[in-house]
């Protein structure tokens, strides 16, 4: 099969590999026909050692079930998936790739699979921050109080935000620092946009409502004094990103309130006991996307998948700066 490798630091090639062996257990055997780039990609490629090359690398796909293993019940041969996969496995920059459909959910019928690429990753990260970590409750009646979502117009954020305005009744406060990022988190359903570059706790302290939560999807520590001082007492905050320095927890002590990071792949990483949460979660936030609840976050044209529009795509999820997800389609 063709696939794109880690083949030297810095370095990501057209590689042809043998095909995977027929899938075991609950494995599914995907036909692999898109492709989107998360912050995670680029990280993995940095922190891959030279003796752990070539590595595949890629965490969201969606393409055409081939095969099934023995225990596999969810799917069956030519069901249409998407899925974020397993960061302890092989990637799924490859014609063909081998997971666990425990975290597969079943394509929107109404997406393209590039349209359904952009989606599984930044899902699941979404959902679990808001509603396993932070705790906000699944209705619609109004809270009175407010959701923070830093970096709304993100991969993970643009999720975020249709999430918590469509699930919740919190108000949904997110962040972004340009015009055209500011209209992309509004068009994904903000009530309020701010402007993360000027004073975050002035602005948001000038929307007048208590913050119940904070969802801070990059710059921790940019945005942690600011965090600890808009957040309410009992609060909470969740984490996505990696500060360079660890944020002063003791901030947090007299709100009493509480931090969370979240790591979607720790669920199949250590095949937890609600490993299937995530199929779960999937196959809720397809119905969604069917129903027109949520809309794909797919910010531009995809290309084809090669070694050198992946690295063009690497490069430009290294800025920080990019809007939505950016898609690659095999060829």
């Amino acid at each position: 099969m063709k696939a794109i490798a880690l083949t030297a630091p810095h370095t990501l090639s057209d590689i042809t590999l043998p095909d995977p062996p027929a899938p075991t257990c609950r494995d599914l055997l995907v036909e692999i026909r898109a492709v989107s780039v998360n912050p995670v990609d680029a990280k993995v490629r940095g922190r891959t050692a030279p003796d752990a090359m070539p590595r595949i690398l890629g965490y969201d796909a969606a393409g055409i079930v081939r095969a099934v293993g023995p225990d596999a019940t969810l799917f069956r041969p030519g069901d249409a998936v998407f899925y974020a996969g397993d960061i302890t496995r092989p990637g799924t920059n490859a014609e063909l790739h081998l997971v666990d459909e425990r975290i597969v959910g079943p394509k929107p019928g109404n997406l393209s699979f590039a349209e359904a690429a952009a989606i599984p990753l930044t899902a699941i990260t979404a959902w679990e921050a808001l509603f396993d970590r932070l705790r906000l409750p699944r209705s619609r009646t109004p809270a009175g109080e407010a959701v923070l979502i830093i970096g709304g117009a993100g991969g993970v954020g643009s999720i975020a935000v249709q999430l918590a305005r469509q699930l919740t009744g919190f108000t949904v406060i997110a962040t972004a620092s340009r015009p055209e990022t500011q209209d992309w988190a509004r068009q994904m359903g903000a009530h309020h946009v701010v402007d993360h570059a000027g004073d975050l706790a002035a602005q948001v302290e000038a929307i007048g409502l208590p913050v119940r939560a904070i969802f801070a999807t990059t710059q921790t520590e940019a945005h942690w004094d600011a965090m600890c001082r808009l957040i309410a007492p009992q609060g909470a905050v969740c984490l996505i990103d990696d500060p360079k320095s660890p944020p002063d927890v003791r901030m947090l002590k007299m709100k009493s309130a509480s931090l969370h990071w979240e790591f979607m792949f720790a669920r199949p990483m250590h095949k937890t006991a609600d490993m299937e949460e995530q199929h779960r979660l999937l196959a809720e936030v397809s119905r969604m996307l069917e129903a027109g609840a949520l809309r794909t976050t797919i910010a531009e044209t995809p290309k084809p998948l090669t070694a050198a529009t992946l690295w063009e795509a690497h490069q430009a999820i290294e800025t920080g700066a990019t809007r939505g997800k950016i898609v690659l389609e095999m060829l």
